[in-house]
C-alpha cells in the first residue's frame, strides 16, 4: 500500500504523459479520490451541471465549466435531466469533462426506467471514459418527480441496491444524495438517516445533499448520521437568482423556503436585480455557516451559470 501512495505522490507526470500517449495510464483528475478530497483540511468545492438540450445550451454550459474550471473545484458532477430524460446527454458530458478538462467528474446514476443490464452497460460506459467516482441515485418517477415510484421490472428498487451493484462492477467510489429537510417519501428524519447508513453500508463513502436553505436542517442530519456511520456529507447551496425558479424546484424537490428567506425575496421580489442581489447575499450567509460548523465543503448547483456561483465563492473564508 505504502508502494502504491508513494507511486501516486511522485509518479503522477510519468502516468499522466502515459495516458496521453497510449501508455495505459490515467491522468490524476480522473482516479482522484473525492472522499479524499472532501477530508483535507481546506473545504472543498464543487459544482454541478445539467445535461444541455440544445447547441445554444450546450455553449452555455462549456463557457460555465471552464469559467468554475479556473478556480480548481475538487469535482464537478453533471446531473440526469427530470425522471432519468438524459441519460445519454449525461454521459457524453460527463464523458467530455474527463477528456477535455482538468477536472474531475462525479458521474450521476439513477435507477429510473432500467433494467439492471442499461445500468451496467452505463456503468460500463462512464468506466471507458475514465470515469471512476460515481453518484448513485434512486431518482425521481418519470413524468411527475412527485408522483409514485415504481421501479423497472428487471432494475433496483433502492439506492442502496444500485451502490451495491456498482461496487460489484469495479473499484469505484461512490457517493449519494442526503436529505436534509427529509426525502418526500420518508416518514421522518430518523427513517433518512436509517437510509443513508445503509447506504454507507453498501459501500458509499460519501454524500451530497440536495439544496440547503437553513442550515440547521443540515447540521441536524450531519451529526445524526455521524453518530451512527463515518459518512462525509457535503452541503448542496444554489444562489437564488430567480424566485419563480427557485420556489418552482422547492416545490419539486420537498424542499421548504424557510419563511425567513421568503421574506427577505418577497421584499425585492419586482426588482430582478435586487433579488438576484438577496440570493447570492443569503447563499454566502449559509455557506459560511455551515462551513464554520465544520462542513467539509459547499457544492454549488450552477444552473449551468458561472457568475452568481463565482460571486457566494468569492464571498466565502476559504
Amino acid at each position: 500500500m505504502m508502494g502504491a501512495q508513494s507511486l501516486r505522490r511522485e509518479g503522477w507526470a510519468t502516468l499522466t504523459a502515459m495516458a496521453h500517449h497510449g501508455g495505459g495510464g490515467r491522468p490524476e483528475h480522473l482516479v482522484a479520490s473525492i472522499p479524499g478530497r472532501l477530508a483535507e483540511s481546506r473545504p472543498s468545492i464543487s459544482f454541478e451541471f445539467f445535461p444541455p438540450k440544445d447547441d445554444e445550451s450546450e455553449a452555455a454550459l462549456w463557457l460555465a465549466i471552464r469559467q468554475l474550471e479556473r478556480v480548481r473545484p475538487a469535482f464537478v458532477s453533471v446531473t440526469y435531466g427530470a425522471g432519468g430524460t438524459t441519460q445519454d446527454r449525461t454521459v457524453r458530458v460527463t464523458g467530455r469533462i474527463a477528456d477535455e478538462t482538468s477536472l474531475t467528474p462525479l458521474a450521476h446514476l439513477t435507477c429510473v426506467g432500467a433494467s439492471v443490464h442499461q445500468v451496467r452497460r452505463v456503468v460500463g460506459s462512464y468506466a471507458a471514459s475514465g470515469v471512476r467516482n460515481i453518484l448513485a441515485l434512486r431518482g425521481d418517477p418519470p413524468g411527475n418527480v412527485r408522483g409514485q415510484w415504481t421501479p423497472h421490472p428487471d432494475g433496483l428498487d433502492h439506492a442502496d441496491q444500485l451502490v451495491a451493484l456498482i461496487r460489484r462492477l469495479g473499484d469505484f467510489t461512490i457517493g449519494v444524495a442526503a436529505f436534509p429537510d427529509v426525502h418526500p417519501d420518508s416518514p421522518d428524519l430518523a427513517h433518512d438517516v436509517e437510509v443513508l447508513v445503509r447506504k454507507a453500508d453498501a459501500g458509499a463513502s460519501f454524500a451530497i445533499t440536495q439544496m440547503v436553505f437553513d442550515a440547521d436542517s443540515y447540521l441536524r442530519l450531519r451529526d445524526r448520521v455521524a453518530a451512527r456511520r463515518e459518512l462525509l456529507i457535503t452541503p448542496g447551496l444554489m444562489p437564488v437568482t430567480n424566485l419563480r425558479q427557485i420556489t418552482r424546484m422547492s416545490e419539486l424537490m420537498g424542499t421548504p423556503l424557510p419563511p425567513a428567506v421568503v421574506a427577505r425575496l418577497e421584499a425585492v421580489k419586482d426588482d430582478p436585480a435586487a433579488v438576484r442581489s438577496v440570493g447570492v447575499q443569503i447563499a454566502a450567509e449559509l455557506g459560511q455557516r455551515m462551513l464554520d460548523e465544520g462542513a467539509p465543503g459547499i457544492h454549488f448547483i450552477t444552473m449551468n451559470r458561472s457568475t452568481a456561483t463565482l460571486e457566494v465563492f468569492e464571498r466565502l473564508s476559504l
